[in-house]
């Protein structure tokens, strides 16, 4: 019990900017969740923007950080070949290296390419052919996700 009431105590000096309590600074770790949120979303739409350049369809940005522990953004994208999703994955790669001198932590699905999924942590791309797509219906899914528009 100890524990619980040191992490109580700590969470309870924490405030952000305008806080009605002057005497306690804004903590930098404040700052550094919502710098992380704005580098998130800037990197959905890199992602979407490079999908959007390989003619991906229907590209959705859904916002799942505030409903899920998995990640910050969803960019689910359709492709109509195993080339075009090929071409698509390769296209973000390119980008986000390019834009943010970042590599995915894991790419899965290249190999079948039915459903090609670059993990970058804070951003999940889902690069789907139409049939896929519309199986596994993420949108609906994580329907009450906040959409983004790019």
């Amino acid at each position: 019990m100890p524990e619980q009431n040191q992490f109580k105590m700590k969470l309870s000096q924490v405030t952000s900017p305008g806080s009605s309590n002057p005497s306690i600074p804004p903590t930098t770790d404040y700052y550094n969740v919502h710098e992380a949120a704005d580098d998130s979303l800037s990197l959905a739409l890199i992602i979407a923007r490079a999908a959007d350049e390989r003619k991906a369809a229907n590209i959705e940005i859904l916002k799942v950080g505030e409903v899920s522990y998995l990640t910050n953004y969803f960019i689910i994208m359709t492709g109509f070949s195993k080339v075009q999703l090929r071409g698509i994955s390769n296209a973000i790669q390119d980008q986000v290296y390019e834009s943010l001198a970042r590599h995915p932590l894991r790419v899965e699905g290249l190999s079948d390419a039915n459903w090609v999924l670059h993990d970058y942590g804070d951003a999940i791309a889902h690069i789907f052919m139409p049939q896929e797509r519309e199986f596994y219906n993420l949108e609906a899914f994580w329907g009450h996700a906040e959409r983004i528009q790019y």
